[in-house]
């Protein structure tokens, strides 16, 4: 049954060509937003806590402070108004789900970037 479930994700989901990225990279997502006739694409911009799942069901979370309150946003990653991902930069993380990043302030908050 899952092998069937397979083949028809890889037959007749469309497939869209982003960046790698993992937990702890920043990334900017735009996607589009319609707002009655007019659409316009917003973006959003945050570390990466996790990526879930896989195929046409995988989706991940972004985490981004709004002055003071953290806001967190899950895309799922074959959603139709996702346009496009920039990979801003490549974090250094020991974990593929960094939740423990939610309860960090101030410098403790700050991601080691890999460079190169």
């Amino acid at each position: 049954m899952e092998s069937l479930i397979k083949f028809v994700e890889d037959e007749f989901v469309p497939k869209k060509d982003f960046p790698k990225f993992s937990a702890g990279d920043t990334i900017t997502v735009y996607y589009e937003i319609k707002e009655g006739e007019k659409t316009r694409t917003q973006f959003f911009k945050g570390v990466v806590i996790q990526r879930r799942g896989s195929g046409a069901t995988e989706t991940f979370t972004i985490r981004k402070m709004s002055g003071t309150v953290g806001v967190e946003r899950i895309f799922p990653i074959n959603m139709p108004a996702l346009q496009r991902i920039e990979v801003n930069k490549k974090g250094k993380v020991r974990r593929s789900r960094i939740f423990y990043f939610r309860g960090l302030t101030g410098k403790k908050a700050r991601i080691k970037e890999v460079r190169g």
